[in-house]
């Protein structure tokens, strides 16, 4: 690990003076908890990158490595960066390396025993046969099961990590400011290059933040005066279904889910609240269940359209051809239901955008009702400030800068995958920089996107995007196809 830090990020290893010239309260914070926890002060180190975030590694608490981004100390305050500290020591004093690791091999041992299985069950006796293929069934479910595990496991060392830092510190809403600029911090640097960070990138696990999670909670802090206009946007972290689903496949726990409990952490200790996380709960508890939870049970309904279509077709093509005796309807019957469930659901994730209102990226961040699956149609006017492709060169998708934050726009070309290659490889580059109005449906996970329509630039250039474009081709085409198999089959 050591090799790699130096390799792909020139960490730069340093003594505990240099980060107390840099943050005296930090060096405090150090040198207070390894000696209450009897530890030895880790390796420190420092990357000379202006992304803010900090990790830590290691395989024994007194030979871990605890590394922070130069980026940390430029957008945080002295007692934020103690708090950041005092978060990734708390990770340290909990064994946290370890935990992981001895969780996530036994995770990849049940893995291995699968695939062993899997190889050695094809041939030999029946009974030995049938034996290891159970054997082999057995382990991939608890691989399945494991993986889930770990990931909570993961999200629940986060949250101890917290209340290891509010507690050392008594500063928990310095770690409620921090985890906030840490995402402006990101929000700012990937705006001012047209390439994702390696950095945060590279360390997404590690980190002490999600940088996926970023652009909603850093878009808020960059224009917001006041905290409850911040705390808005923490409502789809905290109340929208999609945002528990979504958590289940992290391994941090959603900013506002953090933010809540570092709120808590003050209370008791009977500090005021940085973020009136209180007016977010209430105001919370005022949106509308039904339609919360209505539209996620739509939404789940309608990311299984195709296969319900495809089942529904059958089973209706069975129940006719008893009365028919169209053999036709067994095959092209399924078809027609597929094509039907893929327009619907085409339809449904990509409703009509002739009426998009003007907005900005804040307004639209902080709708809780916001889905992944069903498209908000929206109108921005911004800047086109680089690439949303992490690490690649020939990316065609795009991030839009407007007056209150940063989005992705996702581009897709008629042409499939080597349509999107060509236009990232010879029209991107001549966009970035451009002053752009973009239409398209906006949509909202654990990263905000929007689905472009049309991107029109103020020297004329118009891109279009078209992402119904092989959605109804493929639904028109199985439909067409099926009615075809249905007639000339009911004829022969």
């Amino acid at each position: 690990m050591d090799l790699t830090q130096g390799w792909l990020y020139q960490t730069r290893w340093v003594e505990l003076a240099e980060v107390e010239t840099l943050s005296p309260e930090t060096a405090k914070v150090i040198r207070q908890i390894c000696e209450q926890k009897k530890l030895k002060t880790p390796r420190l180190g420092i990357i000379d990158d202006q992304n803010p975030t900090a990790f830590t590694y290691g395989s024994l608490p007194n030979s871990a490595r605890l590394v922070v981004s130069q980026g940390l100390f430029t957008y945080l305050d002295d007692d934020e960066v103690a708090t950041v500290y005092a978060h990734e020591l708390g990770h340290i004093v909990h064994w946290d390396f370890a935990v992981m690791t001895v969780a996530s091999t036994l995770v990849q041992i049940c893995y291995l025993i699968y695939i062993t299985a899997r190889r050695l069950g094809r041939g030999g006796d029946s009974k030995i046969k049938d034996a290891i293929q159970t054997a082999g069934l057995v382990a991939y479910v608890f691989y399945v099961i494991g993986t889930y595990l770990v990931l909570y496991l993961s999200r629940t060392r986060e949250y101890f990590a917290d209340h290891f830092a509010a507690e050392s510190t008594g500063n928990p809403n310095g770690l409620s400011r921090a985890l906030v600029k840490i995402a402006y911090g990101i929000l700012e640097e990937g705006s001012r290059t047209q390439e994702p960070s390696r950095l945060i990138e590279g360390t997404r696990a590690l980190g002490i933040y999600d940088h996926k999670a970023a652009a909603s909670t850093g878009t808020a802090y960059r224009i917001a005066s006041d905290t409850q206009k911040i705390g808005r946007v923490f409502l789809w972290d905290m109340f929208n279904p999609w945002g528990w689903w979504m958590e289940l496949n992290s391994t941090h726990p959603l900013t506002g889910k953090r933010v809540r409990a570092l709120s808590n952490y003050a209370e008791q200790l009977g500090l005021p609240t940085e973020f009136d996380m209180g007016r977010v709960i209430g105001e919370g508890k005022s949106l509308n269940k039904s339609r919360l939870y209505g539209n996620f049970f739509l939404d789940v309904v309608l990311y299984g359209a195709e296969t319900i279509g495809f089942f529904a077709g059958l089973v209706t093509g069975v129940i006719l051809l008893s009365s028919s005796q169209n053999t036709g309807l067994v095959l092209g019957a399924p078809l027609i239901g597929l094509g039907m469930g893929i327009l619907v659901k085409a339809l449904v994730m990509f409703p009509d955008y002739k009426q998009a209102p003007e907005t900005d990226i804040l307004t639209l961040m902080s709708d809780p009702y916001a889905s992944p699956l069903r498209g908000q149609p929206a109108k921005l006017e911004g800047q086109l400030i680089g690439r949303g492709d992490a690490g690649y060169k020939f990316g065609s998708d795009l991030k839009i800068q407007d007056r209150s934050g940063m989005l992705y726009l996702h581009y897709a070309s008629r042409f499939g995958p080597i349509g999107n290659f060509l236009f990232g490889m010879k029209r991107v580059q001549s966009l970035i920089g451009e002053q752009v109005g973009a239409v398209g449906w906006f949509r909202r996970g654990v990263a905000p996107w929007m689905d472009l329509i049309q991107l029109q630039s103020e020297n004329g250039t118009v891109v279009n995007s078209y992402h119904r474009f092989w959605s109804f081709i493929l639904g028109g085409g199985s439909i067409i196809l099926g009615v075809v198999l249905t007639m000339f089959l009911s004829r022969s």
